[in-house]
């Protein structure tokens, strides 16, 4: 039977990946609607090969462009406006919401899939990072069924025994005889740069990473290793952790995705080429296997696998969103939207790549930290954030 997904994010680098193991099995998934913020010439690209029922552009003028450059018979309707997300991941037709936008702007449209208990496949971090408890509270109420795109959280979750993973959210390890996660790290592309040269570096330098081909934004977060520090919140929720139940290990080849230690003293371990095609097609097919379009690895060609600790001296970023983590939801809400801010300020040539950290700890330190019950309320500590981050960033430019 044939599954009717909407994908959120589709011109990113995940929604490309998903539209290219979906055109793989044309009989097992039609696509109902794909979205997108402002880029309009990739989306004409997706709309005419593809033929989704909807294509959404979060900026009115380029849903006003898209309409002007689609055929005139075109079978797809475009919507424009930020509502329109959430109408295109709730609608009834939908059985599958792929969670793919970048940033806070993707808790609204997945946390509304989620409120329709559809089969929400998440490779937004921020859905967790900054809404985390509600969320996973709204999926047992709803019966939305989480899986996790990412390739760390995806490997953690190929690992885990099969009633493990029909409790995402709610587990608990010790149940299943686990005794720690391992989320693995490349260490991104400042692995071995002298820290006292960090601050020279560009953003063109910062978006080269060594495995991954992505946006800029993550590329920039990978190089700081708030990634995986987003990650390592992300996991918290997603596995139901304790702070002695996560480690980070760094592992430069990017070969073994994430790994679960059991209380025997096993280790099982998930392989694969660095393609989110891999993860991609795990969970469409889920708990089948389907076809992905990336090859299988070859042993012999491999070379050396290779671990490091973590140097919290080279990567500030990644301690603060371990701390975070630990302080409550207004905490990682308030870490995230700095680092959004910081980010772009370092992309625009405003402030040094060291000043991103500088930029999210001052965030952290002006704001209270504070119990939130509701996504308005996060909302409000989001834009706090921003706000402050964004004082921040003009402090460090003019000082």
């Amino acid at each position: 039977m044939s599954q009717s997904i909407t994908i959120l994010g589709a011109t990113g680098s995940i929604g490309k990946s998903t539209l290219d193991v979906i055109a793989r099995h044309p009989e097992s998934y039609s696509l109902f609607a794909v979205t997108a913020n402002g880029n309009v010439s990739a989306m004409v690209d997706i709309v005419n090969r593809y033929q989704p029922q909807y294509a959404v552009m979060v900026e009115d003028n380029a849903a006003e462009q898209l309409r002007a450059q689609l055929p005139a018979d075109t079978r797809t309707q475009v919507l424009g406006g930020a509502n329109a997300l959430t109408e295109v991941s709730e609608c009834n037709e939908v059985d599958v919401v792929m969670a793919a936008i970048v940033g806070a702007a993707g808790l609204t449209p997945t946390l509304a899939a989620i409120n329709q208990g559809k089969r929400v496949l998440l490779a937004n971090k921020e859905a967790l990072v900054v809404s985390g408890e509600l969320f996973i509270n709204a999926a047992r109420q709803s019966g939305a069924q989480i899986l996790p795109v990412d390739s760390e959280h995806n490997a953690i979750f190929q690992c885990l025994p099969d009633l493990a993973q029909q409790q995402v959210g709610h587990m608990q390890l010790t149940d299943h005889g686990i005794d720690k996660l391992l989320l693995t790290g490349s260490g991104g592309p400042f692995r071995h740069t002298p820290i006292e040269q960090l601050a020279q570096q560009t953003p063109e330098q910062a978006c080269k990473h060594p495995n991954w081909s992505m946006g800029q934004k993550i590329s920039v977060d990978s190089a700081t290793m708030l990634n995986k520090g987003l990650e390592y919140i992300e996991a918290r929720w997603l596995f139901n952790c304790q702070r002695d139940q996560l480690d980070i290990v760094i592992h430069p080849q990017s070969v073994i995705h994430s790994m679960v230690q059991y209380i025997d003293g096993s280790v099982i371990a998930q392989m694969g080429e660095p393609d989110m095609r891999t993860p991609i097609a795990h969970v469409l097919g889920f708990p089948d296997r389907i076809r992905s379009g990336v090859k299988g690895l070859d042993f012999m060609a491999l070379g050396e696998l290779s671990f490091m600790p973590v140097d919290f001296t080279r990567y500030p970023c990644l301690k603060l969103a371990i701390d975070s983590c630990w302080h409550g939801q207004s905490a990682t809400t308030i870490l995230n939207a700095a680092n959004e801010v910081a980010v772009a300020a370092f992309l625009n040539g405003q402030i040094r790549f060291t000043d991103i950290a500088e930029v999210c700890d001052a965030a952290l330190q002006n704001l209270n930290s504070v119990h939130v019950d509701s996504v308005e309320a996060l909302m409000t500590i989001d834009a706090q954030a921003r706000r402050a981050a964004s004082q921040r960033v003009e402090q460090v430019v003019y000082a």
